[in-house]
């Protein structure tokens, strides 16, 4: 008896079963939480990659809308070309075509629309040079020269993207912290349950001469592991899941890139780590909070 008990107090590990409802919960709860921080994290990195593509493919453009009657929009266009070509900053300029406004409205108006019996403005496409052009210089320009002129430096779409990408960024951290505590939440129910469990062993070892610390150890090493191995489960079911969907198209919508790129691939990784610190932690605080009771 002496024998074994020095055995235990050598290994505190074994003061925890192995297996049983707790040992269950832990890695269970886990997994989850871990399988769905990933999908968090692909689905905000998706999102924030998508709007700083927009918006890096607007930045560099504008568009330039002619309003005028049928009769004086040739005269119109020609005076904003030479008004276009004589703007410092502007790298190119083009007229958009008929097909090109038609296309433009196809999703809107289908294939079929009329483009030719439209009353529709003159587009013209402004590609600007590395070091930009004086937007509110242009305006004045347009308003004295070509009155029917209107400029759209996409400012108002771009400022929403930008926007929108540090939103779902701030969205996946919230919600990492929001799952890192519902899992610390049900580990710490299962630690207590499992300190309940074992009340009979821990009075065996306190009337050895046991700490409490050192029975908490116990406890915390074993449900750690549980923690750090169950997220590690979960993490590897979510990206296999990521992997298993379908392959970027260009008509394939923003679903078709949920997903990681590059060193993104990386980021999945720490969840692990962090489920094991998470469940550390929560195991911690209550086998200390617990054991100064009377368990």
């Amino acid at each position: 008896m002496a024998r074994k008990t020095r055995s235990t107090l050598a290994d505190p590990s074994r003061v925890v079963p192995a297996s049983g409802f707790s040992a269950l919960l832990t890695g269970a709860t886990a997994a989850a939480m871990a399988f769905l921080a990933v999908f968090a994290l692909a689905l905000s990195m998706a999102s924030g990659q998508l709007a700083e593509r927009w918006s890096q493919t607007l930045a560099q453009t504008a568009t330039l809308r002619i309003s005028t009657p049928p009769g004086e929009i040739a005269d119109q266009t020609a005076t904003v070309l030479e008004v276009l070509r004589t703007t410092p900053g502007i790298a190119s300029t083009r007229v958009l075509e008929s097909d090109e406004q038609r296309a433009l409205l196809e999703p809107w108006f289908g294939p079929d629309l009329p483009v030719e019996a439209l009353a529709l403005p003159r587009l013209i496409e402004i590609i600007e040079a590395p070091e930009g052009f004086d937007a509110v210089g242009l305006r004045l320009r347009l308003a004295a020269e070509a009155p029917g002129a209107v400029l759209d430096d996409h400012t108002h779409w771009r400022r929403p993207l930008v926007q929108a990408a540090g939103g779902l960024r701030m969205l996946a951290v919230l919600s990492v912290v929001l799952i890192a505590g519902t899992m610390a939440a049900m580990i710490a129910l299962a630690a207590s349950a499992s300190l309940a469990a074992n009340a009979q062993v821990i009075r065996v070892l306190r009337l050895v001469g046991a700490q409490d610390r050192f029975i908490a150890r116990a406890f915390v090493r074993r449900f750690a592991l549980r923690g750090f191995l169950g997220a590690a489960l979960g993490t590897a079911l979510a990206l296999a899941g990521i992997l298993l969907l379908p392959a970027a198209q260009e008509a394939g919508g923003f679903f078709s890139e949920l997903g990681f790129h590059d060193s993104g691939w990386l980021v999945p990784l720490v969840i692990p780590p962090l489920a094991g610190l998470v469940a550390w932690a929560a195991t911690q605080a209550t086998a200390l909070r617990v054991l100064k009771r009377d368990v």
